[in-house]
């Protein structure tokens, strides 16, 4: 199946799609890609698990949040502003969708997979974020791979991997003509090292490495997985995708 637009689709029908082929990976990967001893989660904040801070996350996310006393509440009376600038739905939406998370069998972090969404790319500090975080998982030695099939913009002229390798390794890395989108893993090893795989809107996805220690990986159907989802779509989806890049 062809790569589509996802650039010109609304938001929320992409957030759609990713949520149902993170669903489709985490599947294949469980039903005998990984090995013995390895297993994939769908978890909405996988990218801030790291080892020497999974303790602490999971008692900060057990605490109920409290309500201050006092002050004004927004809904009721609204601060009277001559101007309101209201953050876009796209950070939103990038905020909720989920990322694959491959555990061993004690439950340590062992390899990340993350879908780009257009929030991802949507501002300056949108990317400067993602960026941040996918470093922080390599520095820590947790595999990554990165599907990016939002086009580059301004803010990454040549993907995400350029920026993410740029903050790693001195080496540059240039897009090639006619692929704009990117498919990158990273292994964790000694050295440090990048498999990308350039791909364009209407060509077919390859599969991808991801490693579960520094000499091993698993192949990930990124094609297959890519078609079930969309195969499972309601029709009206599917039209409105399609038509938005005529």
């Amino acid at each position: 199946m062809e790569i589509h637009d996802w650039n010109e689709s609304p938001y929320g029908l992409f957030h759609h799609f990713h949520q149902q082929w993170s669903v489709a990976m985490c599947d294949a990967l469980n039903s005998g890609i990984l090995p013995k001893g390895f297993y994939t989660l769908i978890e909405s904040h996988a990218r801030e698990v790291l080892p020497d801070r999974w303790k602490q996350q999971r008692h900060e996310k057990s605490e109920q949040p409290r309500r201050p006393i006092g002050g004004v509440a927004l809904a009721e009376a609204p601060p009277k502003t001559k101007f309101v600038n209201r953050g876009s739905d796209l950070e939103v939406y990038a905020a909720k969708a989920n990322k694959l998370a491959i555990r061993d069998s004690q439950g340590e972090l062992i390899a990340v997979i993350e879908i780009v969404s257009p929030g991802n790319k949507h501002s300056k500090l949108a990317i400067q974020k993602f960026v941040e975080k996918s470093v922080e998982l390599i520095r820590f030695g947790i595999h990554l791979l990165v599907i990016d099939l939002i086009a580059p913009g301004p803010r990454d002229p040549h993907g995400l991997h350029q920026l993410i390798w740029s903050e790693l390794e001195s080496e540059d890395f240039r897009l090639p003509r006619g692929k704009p989108l990117t498919l990158a893993s990273y292994c964790c090893g000694d050295p440090l090292t990048a498999f990308i795989d350039p791909v364009a809107i209407g060509g077919k996805l390859p599969d991808m490495p991801v490693f579960i220690d520094s000499g091993t990986y698993v192949p990930v159907p990124l094609a297959e997985t890519y078609a079930a989802s969309w195969n499972v779509c309601p029709a009206e989806f599917r039209e409105d995708v399609l038509a938005s890049q005529k």
